[in-house]
């Protein structure tokens, strides 16, 4: 080597390592403006490297499974540096969950609190029921309610491919698991509402779900009383592939034994999800989500007892049973996608899914039940006890039912980045759907010895429902959305997020738009706080179940319901016992058109096929995380909310006999009718209408042992609307009583994540063992779901309330490896 050579070039060396330490051979090491630069590292990691002198340069490490490290480097001639980086894996995601202010109407969740919650359903939707603007009445559902929205009104993705609920679904007993399995999933983002063009066409929510890409080998193993999971996870040696493998299996059996309907219950569901991920090179990559599921549900019921009423008016509700039901839904799902990088700022995906399911309903259950008042006066020996009977009856409900759906999606996505965060997206999909239903069921009432409604000349049944429907159709959705960043003179940063999306559906020839604005303001002050105002339209075309009415017919006019949003929110970040916590304070009205009106039965929703209704639903939620305990997080989330809707052509009739008082069946003598009144009972409570709502999930543990740990999760909800099942919405105004659930659980953390155990010993290479207690419905709470509804002798209807889960004790131990 010359003098002048020598002269005009420095030294770079050193070692490359993984995040455990290990060297990484073949990694490219390279100076961006001069080509000829280029090394790459030997078995050990180590490289070395001459560089241009005397002018900056661009310094690259570069391997495709590690995120490349890029320098700016000015060295002086004959100067020699050494730069030995640890590499990240690629597709690492690390969330701040409290000190993380948002310009979206998005927030982040840990899915480390997944496993802490003590829960009878173990579903990844446990986390979301004490999130901001959140109700749920029914621990044993995944479902949900969002600032008065019903189950179906929330979107779900998993890796941008959107995943459904069952159809048929009765009862949250019968439902199992959820799509979403909580050992696979990294990172959790929820929208309570206001959220951007780039989701999809639904009025309240959106929970975006993001599997996670793994770096290493590992996996979980856990059960319990109520079931188990094992989750396997992988890379292969040349960190191209990338691979996790998750199954679960669950029973309600245990949970089921203490509830008023006894019998023998045979509930099973499991499920098997694999996701892929294959780097090619560092511009193309693709990934495979699969998913197979079977849940099952059979019980044969035997008998129930309820007592029901007030101190001083107690009656019991005594059923006998014959018959069985059999529910079945069997659901594969498959979705392939692939991202191409062109350059740094453009990324590209196309994304192709399927989705099936199948879906058996088949019951025949006869109850003959005794209607009995109790004694009620404190001096008697028989207080407490059957007094008289007030009705006896038979009810026969019968069903056989099968759905088989199939959705095709396929569907474009792309961002491209600007200066300083500037993005512009946009997407295209199409969407094919193909739908078989094949409906028959019925329902008789024999009270005190005549069918009800009685006929002398027929056998008449109720809720009759025969019909064969065969749907097919096509969607075509799109949207575009910018993202405009600015910093004033003063320092504040405003972002702009503006976006509209269309959606056109075959089966109506309806195309809606949806504009939506976000606005998030971050003033230059001393305290960390960013505001937000956000308004758009939220456009649900129908998917099935809205368009099929109580007799099984579908509505060729039924057309898309609308939202619209007006909403403020702010977070604040600050310091308490110098830890971080944080509040999100916000408001909202949404103005509804188009509605179409619903009844609730446990987790059913039953629509009327028809937009005959306009509404709102307007309120404020509050919210407060942060480390109580140092260290690990907790938070509590308060909701107030109002939403009442006015189906335009319902109407009241009031019947009134010669005497000239109202007739009420089973209160009045004189039932003859003589006159009638007419009146249109305007806004009344939507069936979500749940004024008050309080969650809380709360985390401690023993200062001096560490290891022992409690977790409570407390959901408190004030009683939503009910009324006879007679299809007259204007009449379900009637409250249930509250909803209280408060579940504890004690854990102990047998192995440590830093534990460091001899190599002989056969678990030194588990990360974590636990072992846990968990107390379910603590408080011994008996939270009605619904209710049924029966007839004495004398024509009085009387509403049985049915019951959720009674208090019990489970046990679970998870092993991390």
């Amino acid at each position: 080597m010359s003098l002048f050579t020598y002269a005009q070039t420095a030294t770079v060396s050193g070692t490359i390592k993984d995040p455990e330490g290990n060297p990484i051979p073949g990694t490219q090491i390279a100076v961006v403006e001069d080509a000829s630069k280029a090394t790459e590292t030997n078995a050990q990691g180590y490289y070395k490297l001459e560089v241009p002198a005397g002018k900056e340069i661009t310094f690259i490490i570069y391997n495709i499974s590690y995120v490349q490290i890029t320098k700016k480097l000015s060295l002086k001639p004959g100067e020699t540096m050494v730069i030995s980086p640890k590499m990240e894996y690629r597709n690492n995601v690390v969330v701040d969950v409290i000190g993380q202010n948002q310009d979206q109407e998005m927030y982040h969740i840990d899915p480390k609190n997944i496993y802490q919650i003590p829960s009878p359903s173990g579903n990844l939707e446990d986390i979301i029921k004490t999130q901001i603007g959140v109700a749920s009445n029914n621990e044993l559902s995944s479902g949900y309610s969002v600032r008065g929205g019903n189950f179906d009104e929330n979107l779900v993705y998993v890796n941008d491919i959107e995943v459904y609920r069952p159809f048929l679904v009765r009862s949250g007993q019968q439902e199992g698991l959820s799509f979403a399995n909580p050992d696979m999933v990294s990172n959790i983002n929820f929208s309570a509402g206001g959220f951007e063009a780039k989701y999809g066409d639904k009025m309240s929510s959106v929970l975006d779900i993001t599997y996670r890409k793994p770096t290493k080998f590992g996996g979980t193993v856990s059960g319990s009383l109520l079931g188990g999971n094992v989750h396997l996870e992988g890379v292969s040696k040349n960190r191209l592939l990338a691979w996790s493998v998750g199954s679960r299996y669950k029973s309600n059996a245990y949970l089921l034994k203490n509830i008023d309907t006894k019998g023998e219950y045979k509930p099973r569901f499991y499920d098997v999800q694999t996701f892929l991920t294959f780097t090619i090179n560092e511009k193309w990559s693709v990934e495979f989500l699969g998913n197979i599921a079977n849940n099952k549900y059979l019980v044969v019921p035997s008998s129930r007892e309820t007592v029901f009423g007030t101190v001083n008016n107690a009656l019991s509700f005594k059923v006998y049973f014959d018959g069985q039901e059999v529910m079945q839904y069997n659901t594969m799902m498959g979705g392939l996608s692939t991202t191409f990088k062109p350059n740094a700022t453009t990324k590209l995906k196309l994304i192709v899914s399927a989705y099936n399911t199948d879906e058996q309903e088949n019951y025949t259950v006869q109850g003959q039940y005794y209607i009995d008042q109790l004694e009620a006066d404190f001096g008697k020996d028989n207080f407490g006890q059957v007094a008289f009977n007030r009705g006896v009856g038979t009810y026969l409900n019968n069903g056989r039912n099968r759905l088989n759906a199939t959705v095709l999606n396929l569907e474009h996505k792309g961002t491209k980045y600007f200066r300083r965060k500037n993005q512009l997206l946009w997407g295209v999909r199409y969407q094919h759907e193909s739908i078989q239903d094949k409906l028959g069921e019925w329902r008789m009432v024999d009270s005190a010895g005549y069918v009800s409604p009685y006929n002398p000349n027929e056998i008449n049944l109720i809720d009759v429902v025969k019909s064969k429907i065969s749907l097919e159709s096509h969607r075509l959705m799109s949207y575009i959305e910018y993202i405009y960043s600015k910093q004033t003179r003063d320092s504040t940063e405003l972002t702009l997020t503006g976006g509209v999306r269309a959606n056109y559906w075959s089966y109506n020839q309806q195309t809606v738009i949806s504009p939506r604005v976000t606005l998030s303001v971050r003033p230059n002050w001393k305290r960390d706080i960013v505001f937000r105002a956000s308004w758009g339209y939220y456009y649900q075309p129908p998917f099935y179940r809205e368009m099929r009415d109580f007799s099984g017919q579908l509505n060729p006019d039924i057309k898309a319901q609308q939202s619209i949003h007006y909403l403020v929110s702010a977070d604040y970040n600050f310091k308490m016992w110098r830890r971080p916590f944080k509040i999100v304070v916000a408001g909202y009205y949404k103005d509804m058109k188009n509605l179409i009106p619903y009844e609730i039965d446990n987790v059913k929703v039953r629509y009327y096929a028809k937009n005959n209704s306009v509404g709102y639903a307007t309120g404020m939620d509050f919210r407060i995380n942060g480390e109580f305990i140092k260290g690990i997080e907790s938070w509590a989330t308060i909701g107030v909310m109002k939403t009442y809707e006015n189906i335009l052509d319902d109407r009241k009739v009031t019947y009134f006999n010669s005497d000239g008082d109202t007739i009420i069946p089973g209160y009045t003598f004189n039932n003859k009718a003589v006159d009638s009144v007419v009146q249109h009972p305007g806004y009344i409570p939507r069936p979500t209408d749940q004024r008050v709502t309080f969650g809380m999930f709360f985390q401690d543990y023993l200062p001096k042992l560490p290891q022992c740990k409690m977790y409570l999760n407390m959901i408190v909800g004030t009683g939503l609307p009910f009324g006879p099942p007679n299809h007259q919405r204007w009449q379900q105004v009637f409250r249930m009583p509250p909803y209280r659930r408060v579940d504890i659980g004690f854990a102990y953390q047998i192995i440590k994540e830093d534990h460091h155990l001899p190599a002989k010993n056969p678990f030194h290479y588990l990360k974590g063992m636990w072992l846990s207690l968990e107390v379910l419905n603590l408080l011994q709470v008996n939270n009605t779901v619904s209710y049924t509804w029966v007839t004495d002798v004398t024509g009085r209807q009387y509403a049985i309330p049915n019951y959720l889960t009674r208090r019990q004790l489970n046990v679970k131990l998870q092993i991390k490896f």
